[in-house]
């Protein structure tokens, strides 16, 4: 018997004077799709440790995580589960490093440009929005929630 496995994620959500950092990605549509800095948890790696690497890779920004936004279910259409884990943090420098292939353009985008974005469908998931929103009426845990060994 095989044994179901969601996928674990990581999501931060960055503002600086009202702008949210954002990646611009292919996702194989006929536009491109905006998200947080995210992605998927790598064998032995810590939760905030992955948060901090997939923003590196995929904005080459330095973030300071400052809080916990919560761990967010996600069921896709097709069928698959995500236990997305939600981070909030601060920009500190720009490293200059390469992009994550996958990434076309980051972006800080206003509350509103946002909004556009997801009136068109062109967020990668509901989470987006969720995030956000969730930072924006500081609804933040501690960072010491999280228990890793």
């Amino acid at each position: 018997m095989s044994r179901w496995q969601p996928y674990i994620s990581v999501a931060t959500v960055v503002e600086r004077a009202g702008r949210f950092l954002m990646v611009e990605e292919d996702r194989g549509g006929p536009e491109t799709l905006f998200n947080q800095p995210a992605g998927h948890l790598e064998p032995g790696e810590r939760i905030q440790e992955a948060a901090l690497r997939e923003l590196r890779e995929e904005t080459a920004w330095q973030i300071g995580i400052t809080d916990y936004l919560g761990m967010y279910v996600y069921r896709t259409p097709d069928g698959s589960t995500f236990h997305s884990h939600g981070f909030f943090g601060m920009a500190l420098a720009h490293l200059g490093n390469d992009l994550d292939p996958a990434i076309h353009a980051v972006h800080w985008l206003t509350l509103e440009e946002l909004e556009e974005l997801e009136r068109e469908r062109r967020l990668r998931s509901p989470l987006v929005m969720r995030r956000i929103r969730d930072a924006l009426a500081s609804r933040f845990y501690p960072m010491d929630v999280i228990h890793e060994r």
